[in-house]
């Protein structure tokens, strides 16, 4: 065919894209709804902070997520695919203060902005289900659920030492304080004394941490992350009494078969016992000014970051009950108040930490566990061993196996009735009381007669306070405004104060999953039977920096829903895709290091189909995309050769026809084989292992070979039918990436028809199978040669063909052969 003649329309993303976001937006392409006909899929990205502007970040993000919805719909299934708002949080409040505007107002109009944005880059939602968390329709409802988890005492109050931002003037859970500093702000964390609300997360943590071996479709790094953060622990907890006084302090170990080996107590600088230590002491200002010191430090660095172990001795003793011997008590930077009891029973010849700490402080060390074919000298020892073996200077455990005598310790500590067997965790529970005015108000009273009250049901939501149009600082903090917190007693009707402390905003992201489910409905925060259709999700995506914070507290909040009532599963998320970070010149793009790319323009330069592409096809999901505006040029040049050969060739694609698949000559064949080939990668990559980048570049080595053999330097005829059966698939495989770009040209050469309405290809197997086989010749295990063989060809041919081939016979080189391997279908390798 000759196209010399022929002038191809010009691609024009800008056009193109504007057309079908309308048409999906005016006919409300994307809406979901219950059908019990089709199997239901939900797919869902983390909502995102509206911060102002999309990332490149969030184009990868979101283009992943999209390349799912509508594969799924291509394949049948009733999508559910919904967008939001994560929309309560600091940074609406500092910006408010910098801008001289509110929160709300500074929060709705990005929100507007934003889903702009997405919209331009055609992502398929259904807009319908759009949530913002700081609209009070939302809230109201969590503050509804936050209620029945009082009624049920999963929520309490108590005074705690908390993790406070001094910058953000505002209390962190332990998961917020990342190596030390305030997760939002970077600033170090002190501590304080506070009373606030707290979560029983920990009633949950054995169902937590069981619940994991049932995400099979997580990554097994982000279920070990959570496995480590609730941190379940098994063995003794006994009582060592104080020397001249009747208190005790408790410790616990997960190894009592070192109990004998005990040389020195250490306590956290915050134990409670420490003013009974201290009474009457001598020791007292120094140990107190030791001790204050390392509070503070302990705020800001992470346990794991401790380079030197430090300690002070008290100047008291506790007692050993095993053995009966004196043990001097330290106070020490390493021991945390918040894990096991905040005292640590210390061995240093089988703790390396304690051998450091002894070696430091010339404690004694005293070996109890005695390796097979080694003997501890506590003289000559240079490090703790951790090895099993059998027991020494025991009592009468003495010369048992140490990991029975793990047992047969815990039960004489029962018998005896200090000790006994225990189980603990790492993980806290969740205090979610924040001092900021822009977060869901947490919906209590407190009355000095009546105590503690709930907000009676009729009354939510408890709404912020919006003098947007006043003189009054707009982000006041509510203990602030009388207006907001006078109130009175829902009880007794006396004058009360209102709670004036808002909920962690981690606390929205912990259920809107479910609300997406019926994000209209009025009577209850979830549609039981809409939730029940549609929960759980199916596939989440977003990233590992969130393992452990909202992925975790989403699972909590899953329990507590089914707990209640409210839907009748057990976890949120059956797969979990985390996506890697877009790095630019070596590092994460950020606006602090002046390396970001903004979408917008490049939309504006390329298209969203373009941008799209090249957030898909630079680097599998998992792994982290490096920017090269390089590739951003070369996705765009491949979408207009696509373009350019559709419009050019439109009436060869438009006369179409069943392919006879008994009639095809040698480049039809080679083009339906390699039609059906990729059809079938193209599926596997998406449906396997979600990596786009081989889909992409599939489907660009299909284009290849049309282009190539039905171009216009094609070499012999190429039947329309073949060529319109490659570029329906090339339009349908690539319509899940560029959505613009292929329905527009599925138009061209099927006006009247929509691709949304299509079905996924199916591959034939024996129309994907080659005709002939490419076998490597090795010699001596290195590639020599290649044969290009039918496919039946057997072992024995292979073997004679490979040592007649000239390239083998030049490097055998007149040596004697010891033996020939095939390996079948793959390769022959001569052994000289």
């Amino acid at each position: 065919m000759s196209t010399n003649d022929i002038i191809p329309v010009q691609y024009d993303p800008k056009s193109i894209e504007e057309k079908w976001q309308k048409h999906w937006l005016s006919n409300a392409t994307y809406r979901a709804s219950t059908d019990s006909s089709k199997k239901k899929y939900y797919v869902l990205e983390m909502f995102p902070y509206p911060s102002g502007r999309i990332h490149m970040g969030h184009v990868r993000n979101y283009s992943i997520g999209d390349v799912v919805a509508r594969y799924k719909r291509f394949r049948g299934f009733n999508v559910l695919h919904p967008m939001g708002w994560d929309s309560f949080g600091l940074p609406a409040e500092n910006a408010a203060i910098k801008n001289n505007s509110h929160p709300a107002r500074w929060t709705y109009d990005n929100i507007d902005y934003m889903r702009d944005q997405l919209r331009k880059l055609g992502l398929s939602y259904d807009w319908e289900r759009e949530i913002a968390t700081c609209n009070p329709k939302y809230y109201k409802w969590e503050q509804k659920i936050f209620l029945e988890m009082y009624e049920k005492g999963i929520v309490y109050q108590k005074n705690t030492r908390v993790n406070w931002c001094n910058s953000c003037k505002t209390v962190l859970a332990n998961e917020q304080v990342i190596e030390g500093a305030c997760w939002r702000c970077d600033e170090l964390v002190q501590p304080r004394e506070m009373n606030g609300w707290f979560f029983k997360i920990t009633d949950y943590a054995e169902e937590l941490l069981d619940g994991l071996d049932k995400l099979k479709g997580w990554p097994s790094k982000v279920r070990t992350m959570q496995r480590n953060w609730i941190g379940k622990s098994t063995g003794l907890q006994c009582d060592f009494e104080i020397e001249g006084s009747d208190k005790k302090v408790s410790i616990f170990t997960t190894r009592p078969d070192t109990i004998f080996g005990v040389t020195f107590m250490s306590i956290a600088a915050e134990h409670p016992l420490l003013d009974t230590l201290l009474a009457d002491n001598p020791k007292a200002d120094e140990v107190r000014s030791f001790a204050s010191r390392i509070i503070a430090e302990k705020q800001q660095q992470s346990n794991e970051d401790l380079t030197e172990k430090e300690g002070i001795f008290t100047g008291r003793y506790c007692i050993n009950p095993f053995n009966g011997e004196n043990i001097p008590i330290f106070v020490a930077n390493f021991v945390l108040m918040g894990y096991g009891t905040g005292a640590v029973m210390a061995v240093p010849a089988h703790d390396q930490r304690d051998f450091e700490f002894a070696k430091k402080y010339d404690l004694p060390i005293t070996p109890v566990v005695q390796p097979e074919e080694t003997t501890l000298d506590s003289l000559t020892m240079e490090e703790a061993s951790t090895l099993p073996g059998n027991l020494i200077e025991s009592g009468s455990f003495t010369g048992m196996d140490s990991k029975a005598a793990q047992q047969a310790i815990i039960d004489f500590a029962k018998e005896k009735n200090f000790g006994d067997t225990k189980i603990t965790y790492r993980l806290r529970d969740w205090g979610i009381s924040r001092q900021r005015y822009w977060g869901a108000p947490i919906p209590m009273i407190h009355c000095e007669k009546c105590g503690a009250q709930p907000v009676p049901i009729q009354d939510l939501p408890v709404t912020l306070p919006e003098d947007r149009d006043s003189d009054q600082n707009s982000c006041a903090p509510l203990h602030q405004r009388e207006a907001f917190f006078e109130t009175t007693c829902p009880k007794c009707g006396e004058p009360a104060r209102r709670e004036t402390d808002t909920m962690d905003t981690f606390v929205e992201s912990s259920w809107y999953f479910a609300r997406y489910a019926s994000p209209r409905f009025t009577e209850s925060p979830l549609n039981k039977e809409e939730a029940s259709h549609w929960l759980p999700v199916d596939q989440y995506i977003g990233g590992v920096e969130h393992a452990i914070l909202h992925l975790l507290y989403s699972r909590f909040f899953t329990k507590v829903l089914r707990d209640l009532g409210y839907i009748d599963i057990d976890e949120p998320f059956t797969n979990l895709l985390t996506q890697g970070m877009v790095i630019k010149d070596g590092s994460k793009m950020s606006k602090s290091k002046g390396n970001v790319v903004d979408p917008s323009d490049l939309i504006s330069e390329y298209g969203a189909d373009t941008t799209r592409l090249f957030s898909l096809f630079a680097a599998p999901p998992e792994k982290d995309l490096e920017w090269n505006a390089k590739g951003v040029e070369g996705c765009f040049r491949f979408l207009n050769r696509i373009h350019r050969f559709v419009q050019s060739n439109k009436e060869i694609i438009l006369e179409g026809g069943t392919v006879p698949t008994d009639q095809l000559t040698a480049a039809e064949k080679d083009l339906h084989r390699k039609t059906h080939q990729t059809i079938k990668r193209v599926t596997d990559n998406i449906e396997h292992n979600f990596h786009f980048n081989t889909a992409i570049s599939g489907v660009m080595e299909l284009f290849n070979t049309l282009s190539s053999l039905a171009g216009a330097n094609q070499k012999q005829p190429i039947g329309s039918h073949v060529i319109q059966e490659a570029v329906n698939s090339i339009l349908v495989l690539l319509s899940p990436m560029t959505p613009h770009f292929c329905s527009e040209l599925w138009t061209t050469i099927h006006p009247d028809t929509s691709i949304e309405d299509q079905s996924w290809p199916t591959w034939d197997e024996d129309a994907a199978k080659e005709d002939e086989l490419t076998i490597v010749i090795q010699i001596q295990g290195k590639v020599r040669s290649r044969l290009q063989v039918p496919i039946d060809t057997d072992d024995a041919t292979l073997e004679k063909m490979a040592l007649a081939d000239a390239n083998a016979i030049k490097f055998i080189d007149g040596k004697t052969i010891k033996k020939v391997i095939v390996v079948k279908k793959k390769l022959v390798n001569i052994v000289v």
